[in-house]
């Protein structure tokens, strides 16, 4: 298996930008397009645990909008082959000053770039110094 083929990178990148535009700019319809429509879709987030793409879906459809904004650092994508990779990053808050970390799977499927499964968490205030 080949990994980081460069051209494989580019295309999830171009994926991972794309969320993040439409995450901080509460773009849901984009957000649900960006997740593979599927019963196996997984996406823990900060106080929530969702199961399905429709569990997705409908927690996106009535997330309040609020601290939206933040700034990434660290980013690795890693590609697996042609049709699967990863995306972790660190984020800070803007309002907030909250520091996160994502972890998103991406699966290349015939719609294009997929969310499979999705992780997103905070840092106890503790170790944000």
């Amino acid at each position: 298996m080949e990994m980081n083929l460069p051209e494989v990178v580019a295309e999830v990148r171009a994926a991972f930008d794309r969320y993040e535009a439409a995450l901080i700019n509460n773009e849901v319809a984009v957000l649900d397009e960006l997740f593979w429509q599927s019963p196996h879709t997984v996406r823990y987030g900060a106080t929530e645990n969702l199961y399905g793409y429709d569990a997705i879906a409908t927690f996106r459809a009535s997330r309040p909008a609020l601290d939206l904004q933040r700034s990434l650092t660290k980013t690795v994508i890693t590609t697996y082959g042609q049709d699967f990779a990863t995306a972790n990053t660190e984020f800070r808050k803007t309002a907030s000053d909250k520091l996160g970390r994502q972890t998103q799977t991406w699966l290349r499927t015939p719609e294009g770039w997929r969310v499979v499964s999705a992780h997103v968490s905070f840092l106890p205030e503790s170790a944000q110094g």
